[in-house]
C-alpha cells in the first residue's frame, strides 16, 4: 500500500494549482517523499525554498481532496499512474535528473525496453511519410520500441508502421490522458494500446496548449536511446526535440530528404552538424551496439518474417518498374496498375528511390533513375 499511497499523493499534488512537475520533484526531495509533504505541518513548508504561491496552494487544497477520490477516477477512465521506483517506468527516463516523478499512462509499459525516438514535421510530404512509416515498421519487427508524438505527419506515420509491424509503439501527449489530441488519431491511439502505451506527464483535464509540446519533446529524447529524424524545416518542433536529445545524451540520427523540399532543411542542417545518417535501420543498429546486440537476439513472429521474404513482393517491386519509364507517371496510375495493396504504393516506390532505381519528381510523379 505504501507505493500506491505515495503515487495517489503525487497525483493529488498535481490537482492543485500551480505544482507541476518541477514543484512536486522539489517537494519529494525536501520531505522525503510525497505522502510526508502531505502530512507535514505548515511550520515546515515555511522551510521550503523557492517559496511562492503554490506553497499556499497545496496547504489549502489538501483540505479538500481525498487522494483516494482521485484514484478512482483515473481508474474508472483507465488511466494508471508510474513513478520513477517502479521497474516498469521508462529506464532511461528513470536516469535523468529532471525525470518526472509522475507519469500518467494508458496501455502496457515495459522499463527495461530499447527505445528509438522518430519525429518530424506535421507538414509531410509523401516522401517524409513513407520514410518514417518504413523506418517505424522495421525497427519495430526487430523488437525496439518506438516512441513519438501522435501528432500529425510524421508522428502518424510512425505509429502506423509500427502497427504495420505488429511491434510497440509508446506516444507521448502534450495534454492529458483523458482526450487524444489530435481528435482524428482517436483511431490511432486504440491501436497504440493494444501493445503500447499513451503517456503524459500532465493531468487529465490538461488542454493540449502550445507550451506544453516543449516538455512533451523533452520525455521523447529521455526516454529514448536515440532520436531520428525523418522531416523538419528550420523551425521545427522536431529541432527542439533534438536539443533535449544532445543535452541527455542521446544519439541523433537524419534521414536526408529532396533538395527543393522546405521540410529536408532541418534535416541537412542536422546532417551537417554531426547527425548520423540514415537511409535504413541497419544504419542505426551500426551505431549503437547495444542495439546491435538487442536485434540478433529478437524472434520475429512468423507473420513478418513471411511478409518480408514472400517472393511474389519482391515482384509486384519489378511490376513498378515496367509501368515506369523517362516520361513521369502520377502515383495514382501506379497505383491503378499495380498487384500491391493501395497502401504499399507508397513505401514500395520509397524502396526502389532508396535503391536508387526511382526518382520522385514534384507532384507525385516518378521516372526511372537513369542507371536502370
Amino acid at each position: 500500500m505504501g507505493m500506491e499511497q505515495e503515487k495517489l499523493v503525487r497525483a493529488a499534488l498535481r490537482t492543485i494549482k500551480g505544482v507541476g512537475s518541477q514543484h512536486l520533484r522539489l517537494l519529494i526531495a525536501y520531505f522525503g517523499s510525497a505522502v510526508k509533504a502531505w502530512e507535514a505541518p505548515q511550520s515546515k513548508y515555511l522551510q521550503v525554498a523557492n517559496q511562492g504561491k503554490w506553497l499556499g496552494e497545496i496547504l489549502k487544497g489538501r483540505n479538500n481532496i481525498d487522494p483516494r477520490e482521485i484514484g478512482e477516477t483515473l481508474y474508472k477512465r483507465g488511466i494508471k499512474l508510474i513513478i520513477p521506483d517502479e521497474p516498469d517506468y521508462p529506464a532511461l527516463l528513470a536516469e535523468l535528473a529532471d525525470a518526472p516523478p509522475l507519469l500518467y499512462y494508458r496501455g502496457h509499459l515495459g522499463g527495461e525496453a530499447e527505445v528509438l525516438a522518430i519525429v518530424g514535421s506535421r507538414q509531410a510530404t509523401t516522401y517524409g511519410k513513407s520514410a518514417a512509416r518504413m523506418l517505424a515498421r522495421d525497427a519495430a519487427a526487430k523488437g525496439i520500441v518506438i516512441v513519438s508524438g501522435l501528432a500529425r505527419g510524421i508522428d502518424t506515420a510512425v505509429h502506423q508502421g509500427v502497427l504495420d509491424s505488429g511491434g510497440r509503439t509508446w506516444a507521448f501527449l502534450g495534454c492529458g490522458l483523458d482526450r487524444v489530441y489530435p481528435l482524428e488519431n482517436q483511431r490511432l491511439a486504440d491501436g497504440i494500446l493494444a501493445k503500447g502505451a499513451l503517456l503524459s506527464e500532465f493531468t487529465p483535464g490538461t488542454p493540449p496548449n502550445g507550451v506544453n509540446f516543449p516538455a512533451r519533446n523533452r520525455l521523447i529524447s529521455g526516454s529514448s536511446r536515440g532520436v531520428l529524424v525523418v522531416e523538419a524545416a528550420e523551425k521545427s518542433g522536431a529541432l527542439i526535440t533534438v536539443d533535449f536529445a544532445l543535452e541527455q545524451g542521446r544519439e541523433v540520427f537524419a534521414v536526408p530528404g529532396p533538395i527543393f523540399s522546405p521540410q529536408s532543411r532541418g534535416t541537412h542542417h542536422l546532417l551537417r552538424q554531426g547527425a548520423k545518417i540514415v537511409e535504413g535501420v541497419e544504419d542505426i543498429w551500426n551505431e549503437v551496439p547495444a542495439w546491435s546486440k538487442h536485434v540478433c537476439h529478437v524472434s520475429l513472429n512468423s507473420e513478418s518474417l513471411h511478409e518480408k521474404k514472400d517472393p511474389p513482393a519482391e515482384m509486384d517491386l519489378g511490376s513498378i518498374l515496367q509501368q515506369l519509364s523517362d516520361v513521369p507517371l502520377h502515383i495514382d496510375q501506379i497505383t491503378i496498375h499495380s498487384t500491391l495493396p493501395v497502401s504499399s504504393i507508397s513505401l514500395a516506390l520509397l524502396e526502389l528511390q532508396l535503391g536508387g532505381k526511382v526518382i520522385q519528381l514534384p507532384g507525385q510523379h516518378y521516372v526511372l533513375a537513369r542507371e536502370c
